[in-house]
């Protein structure tokens, strides 16, 4: 070994001439070999060519509306047609002169850069299409200052000039640049700081966004308009330089003020905005698992929603949403010291919000920043007008396929994006209760088996007990289960919860669909105490319209390409038949008496609807919460309205109830809709044969005794229920005896079964009558455990 090192080192020391040619010829070779590796490295051709027809996935509704388009960022594509000339001479005068004479590299500037860099004085030395590298692909090629990136960086400007035209490098370069404020591209910038288009943009104005490239946040007309002028005269001198503009002109140009004419440009937010947000997430696990970019592939997407029905559910959540804020602003407002006059709560507003916990870290005591935050009148208004903002939310789907026709998640997506459809979750109240007389009627119950309104007590584990009440004493009387529901008697549904048990009621709505909520299998589960989303509830009354059958809710029918070849196609499930039709009949039928005579009349009563309709009314305690779901045969639709902080309620037994706060958007839309014929009130729910000629013809009869005095809700509550077929004792803390329909014995619930650590259970106010009707049985409220 150290003969051989010997002659190496010696040849080093004395090198030959053949010697100096090989190493000479050795380091481009190397050169060479590393950018070769580095080429699988940089994007494909495949990829530069559809980043020139970046395309987005756009949305349309089942009727041929668009509905959104999803883009990565805000920006609208302008052609270089519809570009002032202005910008393209000022942005190749100041990045790159000799943009027309080389093919992706400027060597003599890259030499002259270089020179200048190893003196001290750093220059930049990429072209525009150097730069158009970087900013269609950061990933790929980095973002570290090595000669790595500046090697893949070339190798991708070089890739770029082979497929673009010199004209589709400028317009691709001008439509992907940022200029801050969510402005992408030329055409939101000249809005965003001259509100007007590209294509009007003058020379000064099109200096000032050519000068930002160098530095968006330096030189910010916005924010520093004397750096800003600085830098826009300096591109105008290099207009000068280069031919582009007369010295003359320049003279008077540069003495010329900014005259930013500064606006956000906001994304349109589209006619079913949280919908479309739902659906991106979706689409973007679909895009990903089967190899399809969102942003650039032009997909075409084939949603549910019909627009027509969107537009008008949208209009009556606005329009009630607007006539409740009002009485929220009375009990609520600046004249009521934003918390209805309850200091605590204010103070507690103010200690939940982030400027709270900025003053804390900051180091101030919390008296200090209290009292700080207390005086600062800007901060406290828009803390009161966010707490005490009325939120509602719709939903309309189409139980026989599942299909999604409206969806809006609140009153304003640009005040409120979060979705109260999908993603809040609040107690249902009496809307729950349907559950309970399905579970009982799919054991055998009828509706006109009866249970004693008499006073009920429920033992709980720890010594609680729960005593479920009315608005109205009790009467001591049987009450039918149907009359139970219809006016939302909670002492009958504790008394039934306690013979078909939480358990199994719990299992019915999760089959039904309430499936993604966590439901307590506790007595109080009976009037809506487990929060439940509206999307869930709409759903599992679907599966009551569509005769037991639950459909999953579904958002998109087919997905396209750009082409129009279809690349997907979604086929409504078959629907699982998780209640038994006869058991679902049953609930149809008591669901109806809510709407011809029970909480939900002024459905009839006051916006005139016809037709074969079943629903409920829903209200929790302290009025948090208005809910009302209505059935048809061809169209299911539910409403919520209430605050973001339960804290915070309407404070009124009338407005607070969910017959008087959310029924009036469903009945709204429902009435809208059955004028425009895209709801027809001749259709009927599915029902079995009858069997035997008397009872066809009752059925009959009683259909036609409905029809007829549909419009106008009883005077009074009947003088006395139905006679009894079945009667079941009612004392709460003893075993009720089985029903004898029932194929199998339900006992109740005792205090054994309860959870160990249940907190006790406040008394619950109940819905109230539909206006204009005289005091019936009132519906009741649920009880928060």
């Amino acid at each position: 070994m150290r003969p051989v090192a010997a002659e190496l080192l010696r040849r080093l020391r004395h090198p030959t001439r053949r010697g100096l040619v090989r190493a000479a010829a050795a380091v481009p070779a190397l050169v060479l070999l590393y950018v070769l590796v580095l080429i699988p490295f940089t994007p494909g051709f495949g990829d530069i060519r559809k980043a020139k027809v970046d395309e987005p996935a756009r949305i349309f509704s089942a009727d041929g509306k668009l509905l959104a388009e999803f883009r990565p960022v805000n920006r609208e594509w302008a052609k270089l047609a519809d570009i002032s000339p202005n910008v393209v001479e000022a942005l190749v005068a100041t990045e790159d002169h000799r943009f027309y004479q080389h093919h992706g590299l400027d060597w003599r500037r890259t030499a002259s850069a270089a020179v200048h860099t190893f003196s001290g004085d750093r220059q930049g030395g990429s072209t525009i299409t150097q730069q158009l590298a970087r900013n269609l692909y950061p990933d790929d090629i980095g973002r570290s200052q090595t000669l790595t990136r500046k090697v893949k960086e070339a190798i991708t400007a070089l890739k770029i000039e082979m497929v673009y035209t010199k004209a589709e490098i400028l317009e691709t370069y001008l439509n992907t640049v940022p200029f801050l404020y969510n402005a992408y591209g030329i055409e939101m910038a000249a809005r965003t700081y001259f509100d007007k288009s590209a294509d009007r943009l003058d020379v000064t104005e099109s200096a000032t966004l050519v000068g930002m490239l160098k530095g968006n946040s330096y030189y910010n007309p916005v924010i520093s308009p004397e750096r800003a002028l600085e830098r826009r005269n300096i591109v105008l001198a290099q207009m000068v330089k280069y031919g582009h503009l007369a010295p003359a002109t320049y003279e008077s140009l540069k003495r010329r003020p900014l005259r930013v004419d500064f606006e956000r440009q906001l994304e349109a937010p589209g006619r079913a905005p949280h919908f479309a947000q739902q659906l991106r997430k979706w689409l973007i696990a679909w895009a990903d698992d089967n190899d399809y970019n969102i942003y650039s592939d032009g997909l075409v997407v084939r949603t549910t929603i019909d627009s027509r029905l969107q537009t008008m559910a949208t209009q009556a959540v606005m329009w009630q949403g607007s006539q409740l804020q009002s009485i929220a602003n009375a009990a609520w407002g600046a004249r009521a010291g934003c918390a209805g006059g309850n200091p605590d709560l204010v103070r507690a507003f103010v200690r939940e919000s982030p400027e709270y916990r900025a003053a804390k870290d900051a180091g101030l005591a919390e008296d200090e920043a209290m009292k700080r935050l207390a005086s600062d009148r800007n901060f406290m208004r828009t803390l009161c007008e966010n707490k005490t903002r009325m939120q509602a939310a719709f939903l309309a789907l189409d139980p026989r396929n599942g299909y999604i026709r409206a969806w809006v998640g609140s009153r304003d997506f640009s005040q409120d994006p979060f979705d109260h459809v999908s993603q809040a979750r609040r107690q249902p109240g009496s809307t729950f209760k349907p559950f309970v007389y399905g579970a009982a009627f799919e054991q055998g119950a009828k509706p006109d088996d009866t249970l004693v309104d008499q006073p009920v007590e429920i033992p709980l584990a720890g010594g609680e007990v729960w005593r479920p009440e009315d608005d109205s004493p009790p009467s001591g009387r049987p009450v039918t289960l149907r009359d139970s529901l219809a006016y939302s008697k909670n002492r009958i549904t504790a008394q039934l919860m306690q013979e078909v048990g939480p358990a199994r009621v719990a299992r019915l709505a999760r089959a039904m669909g309430v499936r993604d909520s966590r439901l307590e299998l506790v007595p109080s589960l009976a009037l809506g105490t487990s929060p439940v989303t509206l999307k869930e509830m709409v759903s599992a009354y679907g599966t009551i319209a569509n005769g037991g059958g639950h459909v999953e809710p579904v958002l998109v029918t087919r997905i396209e390409d750009r082409k129009g070849e279809v690349l997907a196609q979604f086929e409504p499930a078959t629907p699982e038949q998780v209640l038994p039709a006869d058991a679902t009949q049953k609930l149809l039928d008591a669901m109806r008496a809510v709407i011809d005579r029970g909480t939900g009349s002024s459905i009839r009563s006051r916006f005139g609807i016809r037709g074969d309709l079943a629903g409920k009314t829903g209200t929790t305690q302290d009025n948090a919460d208005g809910w009302f779901i209505l059935m048809h045969p061809q169209l299911v639709a539910g409403a919520w309205v209430g605050f973001n902080d339960s804290r915070v309620t309407l404070r009124s037994d009338y407005w607070g109830q969910g017959a008087h706060s959310a029924l009036p958007i469903v009945g709204d839309f429902f009435q809208r809709s059955m004028r425009s014929r895209l709801i027809d009130s001749r259709e009927r729910f599915p029902k079995e044969e009858e069997t035997g000629t008397l009872r066809a013809w009752l059925a009959n009869g009683r259909a036609w005794v409905s029809n007829l005095f549909a419009s106008k809700p009883a005077s009074e509550p009947p003088a006395k229920p139905r006679p009894a077929t079945r009667r079941v004792p009612a004392a709460p803390a003893a075993p009720a005896p089985s029903s004898p329909h029932a194929p199998e014995a339900v006992p109740p619930i005792i205090a054994s079964q309860m959870p160990a650590e249940m907190p006790p259970l406040l008394p619950l106010p109940s819905d109230a009558p539909a206006l204009g009707e005289p005091q019936q049985p009132a519906s009741g409220a649920s009880a928060t455990p």
